[in-house]
C-alpha cells in the first residue's frame, strides 16, 4: 500500500482475537496504523494491547454513556488522521488481508471501497434471514434518496477517504443511528450523491473466539435506519417483543 492508511477496530470484550488481529495487521501492514475503538471492555483487552507498546497501534477506551458498534466507528473514522481508513471487525470473519484490496482500490481513485461477502454460509440461519432483510430495505431507502448503492449495505468490512467521510459525520451525525450496528448504511445515506465506489469481495469467515453481539435489539436497530417501512415495522416488532 502506498498511501497512509489508519485500520480501524471497534471491539467490546475481544481479548481472546485482539492480540493475534493487531499482530496480524502489524506484520501485513506495517506502515499503517491500528486504531482500536472499545466500548469500556472489562476482559483486559486494554492490557493486553498495551503490553504489545507499538507506537502504531492505540487503544481508545470510549465513554460509556456512548457504547455502540456504529458510535465506535464513527468516533474512529474522526479520530482517524492518516488519508484512508479502513473498518473491519476484530474476530476473524473479515480477513486482514482484504485491508491491502481495499487500500489500493482508495488509491486508484475511489472514495468507498466495500467488502462484499461472497460467501455467507458461515452465518446462521438466523443471520442470513436478518442480513438479507436489512440488505433490501437498505437499497430501497439508498434508491429512494438517490445515493449509491452497493451488493452488500450491511457489511461491516469497508473503508474510505478519511477527509469525505469526516466532513459526513460532522455534517450528519445527529440523523444516524448511533447504537446501530450498520454504520456504512447511515454513512451512505448521507455521503455526496457522485460517491465513488467500488467493491471487492471476501470470504465471510467464522469467529475465532468470543460471543456474537446478535441479538434483537441489532435487528430493531436495522429497521429504524431504514425508511419508509424499516421504522414502522421497527415500532409493530418492539410492541410484539
Amino acid at each position: 500500500m502506498k498511501g497512509a492508511c489508519t485500520v480501524i477496530l471497534p471491539t467490546y470484550k475481544e481479548s481472546a482475537n485482539i492480540v493475534r488481529m493487531v499482530g496480524t495487521l502489524r506484520q501485513m501492514y506495517p506502515d499503517s496504523k491500528v486504531l482500536i475503538m472499545d466500548d469500556n471492555s472489562d476482559d483486559g483487552s486494554k492490557e493486553l494491547v498495551e503490553a504489545l507498546d507499538d507506537p502504531m497501534v492505540r487503544f481508545f477506551v470510549r465513554e460509556p454513556k456512548d457504547r455502540g458498534l456504529s458510535a465506535s466507528i464513527f468516533q474512529g473514522i474522526a479520530e482517524t488522521d492518516t488519508e484512508y481508513f479502513v473498518n473491519m471487525d476484530c474476530d476473524f470473519q473479515h480477513p486482514p488481508s482484504a485491508v491491502g484490496s481495499i487500500c489500493r482500490e482508495l488509491e486508484k481513485g475511489a472514495d468507498l471501497c466495500i467488502g462484499i461477502r461472497e460467501e455467507r454460509t458461515a452465518l446462521s440461519p438466523i443471520r442470513w434471514i436478518a442480513s438479507w432483510s436489512a440488505h433490501f430495505l437498505a437499497v430501497l431507502t439508498l434508491w429512494l434518496r438517490n445515493k449509491k448503492r452497493s451488493k452488500d449495505v450491511m457489511s461491516g468490512l469497508f473503508g474510505g477517504r478519511t477527509d469525505i467521510f469526516k466532513e459526513v459525520i460532522s455534517e450528519n451525525s445527529s440523523e444516524f443511528e448511533m447504537r446501530g450496528f450498520k454504520a456504512l448504511y447511515d454513512l451512505m445515506k448521507f455521503a455526496p450523491e457522485d460517491l465513488r465506489v467500488e467493491e471487492i469481495e471476501f470470504e465471510f469467515g467464522t469467529r475465532q473466539g468470543g460471543e456474537s453481539k446478535l441479538s434483537s435489539t441489532v435487528i430493531l436497530s436495522l429497521l429504524r435506519q431504514s425508511e419508509p417501512f424499516g421504522k414502522t415495522l421497527a415500532k409493530l416488532a418492539e410492541k410484539a417483543l
